[in-house]
């Protein structure tokens, strides 16, 4: 039989799932598979409408070979899981003459651990955060979830913490699951030949297609332990979120709550002595962590060095105890000595590295209202490292509806370890960039509005004519605003200040669930939305409830963020433009990411509006605009309030 061409199969695909081809998809087929052919890696941009999960699964399917698709989002995983992969393979199997299996793979803990289920936490005399399901009182919310998992334990077939409808807090679920450093393993584990991590992966190894996480990919990268199934190929969805995720993994943190449980479950195991020096070390740590200042450690101060060897000799001490005793007296002894164990490693391990101390980590003091000061430590740059353990070994395709930021893909290329195309060098990954399009029509869907006559925005204080002019605009569009805000304390005030002007339904984020908010958003045209960072990103309202989408302000990262700041200037010191290489950046991905929320379909109408002059004034704005989709451009006040109630009378005469 003849070999299926890319064509026939993308068609197959694309007929299954009701859809129709577009050009850029076609383009973004072809390209993935080339690369993949070529054992090479590509940056593809595919805006919002192209369909580019089946212009990287049609290649990955046909491909032969194991193929992992990492993404940030539940929402994506489970559309691919769950719609596109099953109905794509369904479509294909005629054609390829086999049926390509899929799995999904998530971390250890995402899973329900069923020897905690039923052997129970191990006990920690003083610490009321990990009750037993007999102490948890049935009336109870934590208890009522409990029993509810255990119940649900008896159904699942995945134990995967996103199958438990509804789902419970992080509080509960810590009790059912372990980390992969708490974990007895298959072989030492009563309940190893049930294993839900375990058959997980098991599934992982059989398949063609795995989809995983960004956080799992980067586990897998760092940690030298793989986790994942070999694999040639690896597509990257929603790649502009990896350089922050794999950040994410790669920082480590110390707590005085989190030394304590260490030296609570250490002291079980351990002689007297050994215990009580890791019990002074901690102490000596949360005095200084009761002075501590939230920001940036240049060096590490002489007291706050001298705290950390000790914590890092005393654990290692520990460390070392626990390995060569065991205390036949303490009930489920393996689990006790695998959580200790677990708690202790992670104290020595972050105790270490900021010990240690290197110029390509940056160190800093958080505080926190409710959990207090906490010691932070993070990688200044993951691109080296994306370099060497992600692009070394195999053919990858990163793709998103953000890449191209500035007009070309090379900041985002820089980030992840790529350096600018036409200059790869003999340690420099090959890579190619393509841009697929959109099949909207931006110029006529939207509008870009840049409030040029506002006053720029300053650090802190009451901005009374952005304040002025939002209500303007959302009064014009007749509610169906999503507000975009650079901090909670800029959307609460804006909330407040709407909600007393206006007579309409103005929703804030962390009034509800996010996903009950955005319900009531999508359901309701007359409704605003306010807020911050995940919406961002987070919102797919296709359709007359969003036809204003609102930025407050540029979001550049604060001036006082001790990771972006430091970032910053590590570029400017080897010569480069360290606000344009990292401030201006994130910013504009963040932007892209943002003005993305208004055309959602092909129908779609609206406004974007930046209140903040800069956007069209300064020199970056420039950068800033070409990093947007390709909306019509204005900072006419009057034009835009004209066509944002033109758009609403439009949808109000069809009764949306």
């Amino acid at each position: 039989m003849t070999k299926p061409s890319l064509p026939e199969l993308l068609h197959a695909a694309v007929t299954a799932v009701g859809g129709t081809e577009r050009p850029g998809q076609v383009a973004m087929t072809e390209a993935v598979a080339g690369a993949i052919d070529d054992n090479s890696h590509l940056l593809v941009q595919a805006g919002t409408g192209t369909g580019k999960s089946l212009g990287y699964l049609v290649p990955a399917l046909a491909h032969g070979e194991r193929v992992v698709v990492a993404t940030a989002t539940l929402a994506l995983q489970r559309q691919l899981v769950e719609r596109d992969l099953p109905r794509t393979v369904e479509a294909l199997h005629p054609l390829l003459r086999r049926r390509p299996e899929f799995a999904m793979l998530k971390g250890r803990s995402n899973y329900l651990c069923l020897h905690r289920l039923h052997e129970g936490v191990p006990q920690e005399e003083e610490d009321g955060l990990f009750d037993q399901f007999e102490a948890a009182a049935p009336t109870s919310k934590l208890g009522q979830d409990l029993l509810r998992m255990r119940d649900w334990a008896d159904e699942t077939e995945t134990g995967d913490r996103d199958d438990l409808t509804p789902g419970v807090s992080d509080r509960a679920w810590a009790q059912v699951s372990v980390s992969s450093r708490e974990c007895l393993g298959a072989s030492k584990c009563a309940y190893g030949a049930e294993c839900f991590a375990e058959a997980a992966r098991e599934r992982a190894k059989l398949a063609d297609v795995v989809v995983t996480n960004h956080a799992l990919l980067a586990i897998d990268a760092i940690e030298g332990a793989p986790v994942l199934p070999q694999h040639e190929v690896l597509i990257v969805d929603e790649a502009h979120e990896l350089v922050s995720r794999v950040t994410g993994v790669a920082t480590g943190e110390l707590s005085p709550g989190q030394v304590n449980r260490a030296v609570r479950r250490a002291a079980k195991l351990v002689n007297e002595k050994t215990a009580d020096a890791l019990q002074t070390a901690a102490e000596s740590f949360e005095r200084l962590m009761e002075l501590a200042l939230p920001g940036r450690l240049v060096e590490i101060p002489e007291d706050l060095g001298y705290a950390l060897m000790a914590l890092r000799d005393a654990a290692r001490n520990v460390i070392s105890a626990i390995g060569s005793t065991r205390d036949k007296s303490v009930q489920d002894e393996d689990a006790v000595r695998k959580q200790a164990l677990a708690a202790v490693e992670s104290v020595h391990g972050v105790a270490e590295r900021i010990a240690n101390g290197s110029e390509y980590d940056v160190v800093w003091f958080e505080r926190h209202d409710r959990y207090g000061a906490s010691l932070r430590v993070a990688p200044l740059s993951v691109s080296g490292l994306l370099r060497e353990k992600l692009f070394s070994e195999r053919s990858v395709v990163l793709t998103s509806a953000t890449l191209k930021l500035g007009g070309d893909f090379n900041g985002v290329g820089a980030s992840l370890g790529l350096s600018p195309e036409g200059t790869e060098g003999e340690d420099v990954p090959v890579w190619k960039g393509l841009d697929v399009g959109s099949p909207f029509d931006y110029p006529k869907q939207g509008i870009l509005y840049v409030a040029r006559q506002l006053a720029t925005p300053g650090r802190e204080g009451s901005r009374g004519d952005m304040m002025d002019e939002l209500a303007e605009l959302v009064e014009a569009a007749g509610g169906r605003t999503l507000g975009l805000f650079s901090s909670m304390r800029a959307a609460k005030a804006a909330a407040e200040e709407l909600r007393g002007r206006l007579d309409m339904p103005i929703l804030l984020q962390g009034e509800e669930t996010l996903g009950e908010l955005i319900k009531s958003f999508a359901a309701d045209p007359k409704t605003c939305l306010f807020g911050t960072l995940s919406l961002w990103q987070g919102v797919d309202v296709p359709g007359p409830s969003c036809q204003l989408v609102v930025m407050d302000r540029i979001p550049f990262p604060r001036p006082d963020d001790p990771l972006m700041s430091a970032r910053q200037k590590a570029v400017e010191e080897a010569g480069g433009n360290g606000f344009m290489a990292v401030a201006a950046t994130h910013a504009a991905l963040l932007m892209a990411q943002g003005a993305g929320r208004l055309v959602r379909a092909s129908g779609d109408r609206g406004v974007v509006a930046v209140l903040d002059p800069r956007l069209a004034n300064a020199r970056y704005g420039s950068y800033l605009r070409a990093s947007l989709p390709d909306f019509w451009y204005t900072t006419d006040r009057n034009q835009v309030r004209r066509s944002l109630s033109a758009i609403n009378a439009a949808a109000e005469a069809e009764g949306k």
